[in-house]
């Protein structure tokens, strides 16, 4: 199968993986992957997606940039054996140790985005980052997300979201601009509210945002972030030495 690059990471060093055919099942509000405007549509046609060597030789894999790691999990594991340098994608707290490679968890997936995040003690020596998916009105919810991962010593990255069907809290209208991210356009955050959240952190070592500069005036393409690699390399360098 002809295999199709992730327009957001191009340039980056990292290249995506998606093993598994059709929806994931954790269906996660304005979800990317399965909203009906990924890169990979038809997914009935363009999945799995697996880059070949010629791709994946040099750089490192995101393995699942749609659906879930933890969704076939040993299938999942055993196909990516022929990548070097991966790490894995999962909303699903469960089995995090026993993946063979660094970690991505994301705490707060769907119906949990603004009510509650997971809550993981003790932290794998695999886990990479924890990802709280942002919005300017879970502001409270993240404040605690940062508080407890902080406390344990692992890195929050904070993703904000962005809303194609209008779902803005009321109230909030101000701090989304209706603009293009990568290929579509949504209701997302403007620069302004970015930088009012981020700058409850600045001075937090744990916590970076999903790209370099949200907003109108910044850029969500990983090549101008970095987050992935930083913290795979030093996963894969604790993972080594302990």
């Amino acid at each position: 199968m002809f295999y199709i690059e992730n327009p957001k990471t191009k340039g980056s060093g990292i290249v995506c993986c998606i093993p598994q055919t059709g929806e994931c099942p954790n269906k996660c509000e304005d979800c990317f992957f399965q909203s009906g405007r990924s890169y990979l549509e038809p997914l009935k046609d363009n999945l799995p997606n697996i880059p070949p060597t010629s791709r994946h030789e040099g750089r490192v894999v995101r393995v699942n940039d749609g659906n879930d790691s933890n969704v076939n999990r040993k299938a999942t594991m055993e196909m990516a054996q022929q990548f070097t340098m991966k790490f894995y994608n999962t909303a699903i707290p469960e089995h995090l140790d026993t993946f063979d490679a660094p970690v991505v968890l994301t705490i707060n997936p769907g119906k949990m985005t603004d009510e509650q995040f997971h809550h993981i003690n003790p932290v794998p020596g695999n886990l990479m980052f924890v990802r709280f998916r942002t919005n300017t009105w879970n502001l409270e919810l993240c404040s605690r997300a940062v508080d407890y991962y902080s406390e344990l010593d692992t890195p929050v990255v904070l993703t904000f979201m962005a809303y194609f069907d209008g779902n803005i809290l009321k109230g909030h209208e101000n701090n989304y601009i209706f603009r293009k991210r990568t290929l579509n356009s949504y209701n997302a955050i403007t620069t302004d509210a970015w930088e009012k959240v981020m700058f409850q952190y600045k001075y937090n070592k744990w916590v970076y945002s999903c790209g370099k500069i949200e907003g109108e005036k910044g850029t969500t393409a990983c090549k101008h972030c970095g987050n992935c690699l930083r913290e795979y390399f030093t996963t894969m360098e604790r993972m080594i030495l302990y």
